[in-house]
């Protein structure tokens, strides 16, 4: 096995994962630490060390709100367990699970970019255990990244300094870090050339951005977008992250420079971490990306429209109970008061659409908001012809507290179940299985389909086009077919097709 290899900073060496077949390398610098002078600055390049550096432990994690420390919160019964966990400003670390036994396996690499909305988590949650990946023959990557203020702030003395580069840094790091193991990754075992990126939620967006970068053009090759929406809808709903133009970040910035009591970039890169974390979330912002010019150069949904992404292979999909939009109570007044206020211009039309197919106005008022936007963004790649798989989770999730949650299909994407707490039996481990098989044999050829582990072939998952609509259901029964919008759902659709042009 491959318990020792070089990268380009120098040597490291890994430690035996439970299968003795895998080697895991933990908290590899692949960028600069981000504090003092590189606080609010693109990623630099890792230092050099001497000797052999003893990968055995993970890394900081961003600044963040402490993990685990509300055990009544619904994530902390999940995953966020541990409020131990060392948080800091030196988070660009990547995380390596192989299974090579020599750099010249050339072994498929899947690239993980976990989620939070851009504001929490971390590469390493229990749930993002890369053990059962790497023993199908793949090699999985956990990265990380700055977050919240410290990896989304504009303010313009940082433009002014970093022109190139005047915020995105959460997304800068990122891509920084793809481009370290595309670089590096041949001395693992690994195929610099057969890179898939995948995430989800706010991972999933980061993906979609990646995906649209001419920063991140040629870094990979495949990409897997879970649980964000895909593209944001014009109208009327919309659960994607937000993207704001670089002015109104900037004023922003200046907004915060103000709480922070500090009128300079300089007297805030002074600052200590914890208080910039307390101070932003006193605030209650919620940063996301930027139209900068840069690295996004329009908004997402323009590019995705334009058919201007990378030229990529991709998957798309969500649960199916995440984020659902519903009238607060079935009596007619109440339910024609909430079509008014979430469709807006378009009710009258909705109520008329939803009256021609013989539905309830109660019934097809609900909406899923993630489908929505996925969809919309399956219908338009579909129209551009380009090469994607679609797909809905809807495993039945032990326990009466959330249904099919969002983020709960982590567990079986990682096949991680017996870290989780829920009762899974032997055919949810039967479900991972599969799912953990689609996604990995993507990431080998660019196409999900293959053999179970008993050698039968799992059910056969097409590709999505505008003849062919169909996504694969990832339920109990995992099967092929075009799962049926309800009246409000499709109306949206077709609304923002139109509005979009299309």
């Amino acid at each position: 096995m491959l318990r020792e290899t070089r990268t380009e900073n120098g040597r490291v060496r890994g430690i035996v994962a439970t299968d003795a077949r895998i080697t895991v390398y933990k908290g590899i610098p692949f960028g600069a630490d981000t504090s003092g002078k590189n606080r609010w600055r693109p990623p630099q390049p890792a230092e050099d060390w001497e000797g052999v550096r003893e990968c055995y432990e993970f890394g900081e994690i961003s600044m963040q709100r402490v993990p685990g420390r509300d055990p009544e919160a619904f994530y902390a019964k999940e995953w966020h367990v541990d409020p131990e966990v060392k948080r800091g400003e030196n988070c660009l670390t990547a995380n390596i699970w192989t299974p090579a036994k020599t750099v010249d396996d050339k072994l498929p690499v899947m690239v993980w970019i976990f989620g939070g909305g851009l504001q929490e988590g971390y590469p390493y949650e229990m749930e993002f255990d890369g053990e059962r990946i790497a023993s199908r023959g793949v090699i999985l990557v956990s990265i990380g990244y700055r977050l919240n203020a410290f990896g989304l702030l504009a303010h313009p003395e940082i433009t002014k300094e970093n022109p190139d580069g005047p915020t995105n840094f959460a997304l800068q790091d990122q891509a920084f870090g793809i481009a370290w193991v595309k670089r590096n990754i041949a001395n693992f075992g690994g195929d610099p050339e057969n890179i898939t990126i995948f995430g989800q939620s706010a991972g999933g967006f980061s993906v979609v951005a990646q995906m649209c970068s001419p920063k991140a053009k040629g870094l990979f090759q495949k990409g897997i977008i879970e649980s964000i929406g895909g593209m944001r809808p014009k109208y009327p709903l919309n659960m994607s992250m937000p993207q704001v133009p670089l002015e109104q970040q900037e004023k922003e910035g200046i907004e915060f420079f103000e709480k922070l009591g500090v009128k300079t970039l300089e007297e805030a890169r002074a600052l200590d971490a914890q208080y910039i974390e307390d101070k932003f979330n006193e605030c209650h912002y919620f940063w996301g990306a930027v139209t900068d010019g840069v690295f996004l150069t329009e908004m997402l949904e323009d590019t995705i429209v334009g058919n201007r992404m990378n030229d990529v292979k991709f998957m798309v999909g969500n649960t199916k109970d995440e984020f659902l939009i519903a009238p607060p109570a079935d009596d007619d007044e109440t339910v024609n008061k909430f079509v008014d206020e979430k469709f807006c211009q378009y009710a009258d039309g909705f109520r008329e659409a939803v009256k021609a197919g013989g539905m309830e106005l109660k019934d097809a008022a609900v909406v899923h908001q993630m489908g929505i936007g996925n969809r919309l963004m399956a219908a338009v790649c579909a129209k551009h012809g380009l090469d994607f798989y679609y797909y809905t989770f809807g495993v039945s999730i032990p326990g009466d507290d959330a249904g099919c949650f969002h983020s709960c299909d982590l567990w079986f994407q990682f096949e991680t179940l017996m870290k989780c707490w829920r009762p899974f039996n032997g055919h949810h481990l039967d479900c991972a299985r599969k799912i953990c098989n689609y996604w990995t044999n993507f990431a080998k050829t660019g196409d999900p389909n293959g053999k179970d582990a008993d050698g039968t072939d799992m059910p056969y998952w097409s590709k999505y086009t505008t003849e062919s609509p169909y996504g694969m259901l990832l339920y109990d029964d995992i099967r092929m077919e075009t799962e049926p919008l309800n009246a409000a759902e499709q109306y949206m659709v077709d609304i923002n097709l139109k509005e979009f042009g299309m």
